[in-house]
């Protein structure tokens, strides 16, 4: 606890030195620097926030959101990064590198046209910057200007004769237009230049594998390219393909467990693993893999349909059925589906639905598959047919054929600072929403979040010194390990047990021996004191804040106490307990809300309960005007960002993760990350 204490006296220190909390008198030249070194140093949302302080207190400087939107290019928030190089640049139209950070984020956005147009603007005053020449020959590139695209690599090695990304760059060019053999040359010396590049083996194992079905050289380069990043799941996935191909079937599933051990979302992987398990009998574990494949992407086809294959072999012929009824639905045409269904039916006995399906399967038999319903099957290999018509045989490879990952070999444009340190959006986090706030003696602080949020009611309340502790809101609760901490709350309670006995009741002293109980986690005990010191005191908003609390955490006890004794009660009874806590909680929460109508966490935590609760759009409703009364709650705007992109809104959910990851929350970033790839 005292390593706690000084980490916030020295935090206070600093804000000290920088001239006090208060905006108009920070020292914002020094609050900058200190922002840039933390950018300098990876720590991405750490100098955020310190440029977050310089803006509030001059918001018309330029160079804050010039750096804060390289901070945000670096944890990919292209579009937080685009909106602060904009308003850079409307401050002062000079600063070049704005002009490059915003082409990178617009350019990660699919904005390409905008994206060259910022290039060129900063290319007037850094003609020879070889970042701005390679990125906008990559945009020219996927705008198919190729001939504007090739100049451009022109002018690049006429200043830089021996950059090897670029040669990799103007290697891609090639390929896409359809001229392998210069591809082949220019990946070689980029080779030659550096060894150490790595998208140039992979760029070259794809040209062996689609020119000349070469898979043993195109092992060998994915070799050296796994060497070199050897926890990037991808390239596992294609090493396995190629092993596969030369028969080395230990060797693929070798690379397809690792693989999955980097990457346990990873859809190629298992998909990949179940067909090889299936190839050796396995057929148990290869259903598990597919199942695995269906939780990460329902509408997996493939996995679908090679799942009921499997089930039909091991006599799962309902379960066959029922994946071959969504395939069906989805490919009508796909007469192999049909034959399956055939022999399922026939084999369960029901031989007017065989017969039914084995006429449909045959007519099917000697047409074609459709072009917009064959091309769907490979969506997620990048191997779709689109705009050929394919026979059944052809289909029916390709729902049974392995994926290999196609994004390996991307040249990426030069802004991102090397290295994983700081880039919070690259760990594998659980998604989940921030969780309710409440009334706590301790608090978990961080780099980015040292201070508990103001509550008004609770500074009063601290301000009377009527409690024994120092009253604070967190929703990070830690856990209270320390003995002496515990023995102080037991001390506590034995002391108003004392003072009750004694004295005429207070509302007060029940609060603070329920808040001794809740920080114990004695949940029953605390509400009966919340209870009794809301008789007193029908008007204590605090009081009805920690009841709803102390009943979601009591109620929480309750069910993994049955979980853990697995005694249990009926389902239909636990749902109606269930229920009836929430109504009860929410009654708390709306009575918090009538007496502190400006209480911006109460409202925030009557979001949480309407979103656990399925009622997204009252959720919605009540993290808005959270935000509204505090327009720096990053934690709102987390939890409605996530609703939105629960609900489909991919905008608004994007907007509101970007300015939640430039309030501290860190998860947004990673969630950022997996919306916007």
């Amino acid at each position: 606890m005292k390593m706690k204490y000084l980490k916030y006296i020295l935090f206070f220190s600093i804000l000290c030195s920088f001239g006090g909390n208060v905006h108009g008198q920070i020292n914002t030249d020094q609050v900058m620097r200190v922002g840039q070194n933390s950018l300098y140093l990876e720590d991405y949302v750490l100098s955020i926030q310190y440029f977050n302080q310089v803006i509030a207190a001059k918001p018309y400087l330029a160079q804050p959101y010039f750096y804060r939107a390289i901070a945000k290019i670096s944890l990919e928030d292209y579009i937080g990064a685009e909106d602060d190089a904009s308003t850079a640049i409307s401050y002062n139209r000079f600063i070049t590198g704005a002009y490059e950070v915003r082409g990178v984020a617009r350019q990660n956005q699919g904005k390409l046209k905008e994206a060259v147009e910022d290039y060129d603007r900063a290319l007037e005053q850094l003609p020879e910057s070889r970042g701005l020449l390679l990125n906008k020959a990559l945009a020219l590139e996927e705008l198919k200007d190729y001939k504007r695209s090739e100049a451009t690599y022109d002018e690049l090695f006429r200043y830089h004769p021996r950059y090897d990304n670029g040669l990799v760059g103007r290697a891609r060019l090639y390929l896409a237009m359809g001229d392998t053999a210069k591809a082949s040359a220019d990946i070689d010396r980029a080779l030659d230049l550096n060894k150490n590049n790595v998208n140039a083996y992979v760029m070259r194992a794809d040209i062996a594998i689609n020119s000349a079905k070469d898979y043993a050289r195109a092992r060998n380069d994915m070799d050296e390219a796994i060497k070199l990043q050897p926890h990037f799941s991808g390239y596992f996935v294609n090493r396995a393909f190629l092993r596969y191909q030369l028969d080395d079937y230990f060797g693929a599933m070798a690379d397809f467990d690792y693989a999955i051990q980097l990457d346990p979302s990873s859809v190629p992987a298992l998909f990949n693993r179940g067909l090889l398990r299936a190839e050796v009998n396995d057929n148990n574990k290869a259903i598990d893999d597919f199942t695995r494949v269906l939780a990460l992407d329902p509408d997996n086809y493939k996995a679908m349909y090679n799942r009921a294959l499997l089930s039909k072999e091991i006599a799962d012929y309902s379960g066959s059925n029922a994946d071959l009824d969504k395939v069906i639905a989805e490919f009508p045409s796909f007469s192999g589906a049909y034959f399956v269904r055939c022999e399922n039916y026939r084999l369960m006995g029901e031989r007017a639905k065989a017969e039914r399906d084995y006429n449909k399967a045959m007519a099917l038999s000697k047409q074609a598959v459709p072009a917009d319903e064959g091309a769907d099957v490979d969506a997620d290999a990048g191997g779709s047919q689109q705009g050929k018509e394919e026979t059944q045989e052809q289909v029916a490879a390709r729902f049974t054929s392995l994926l290999t990952v196609d994004n390996n070999a991307t040249v990426k444009e030069e802004y991102a600072t090397e290295g994983i340190k700081g880039r919070v959006q690259d760990r594998n986090l659980a998604i989940e929403v921030e969780p309710m706030f409440t009334l706590s003696y301790y608090v978990t602080t961080t780099e980015i979040k040292e201070v508990p949020y103001y509550i008004k009611e609770v500074d009063d309340l601290n301000a009377t010194r009527a409690l024994r502790f120092l009253l604070m809101t967190t929703n990070r609760e830690p856990q209270l390990s320390d003995e002496d901490a515990i023995g102080k709350h037991f001390s506590s309670i034995e002391y108003y047990n004392g003072y009750l006995e004694t004295h005429r009741p207070r509302a007060i002293d029940y609060f603070g021996r329920a808040m001794d109980y809740y920080t114990l986690h004695n949940y029953a005990s605390a509400m009966a004191d919340l209870d009794r010191a809301i008789a007193l005191a029908p008007d204590f908003t605090l009081a009805y804040m920690l009841r709803a609390n102390a009943r979601m955490k009591n109620a929480e006890m309750d069910r993994l106490s049955r979980d853990t004794k697995r005694e249990g009660i009926l389902p239909e009874m636990a749902g109606q307990t269930s229920k009836m806590v929430a109504a009860e909680v929410m009654a708390d929460l709306d009575k918090v809300i009538e007496l502190s109508p400006r209480m911006a966490i109460a409202y925030y935590n009557k979001g949480n309960m309407l979103l656990q609760s399925g009622d997204y759009t009252s959720a919605l409703s009540a993290y808005s005007v959270a935000i509204d009364i505090k327009p720096d709650f990053g934690e709102a705007y987390y939890n409605r960002g996530y609703i939105y992109l629960k609900l489909g809104n991919k905008e608004a959910g994007v907007a509101d993760l970007s300015k939640a990851g430039e309030l501290g929350i860190v998860p947004s970033y990673n969630l950022l990350k997996r919306f916007t790839r």
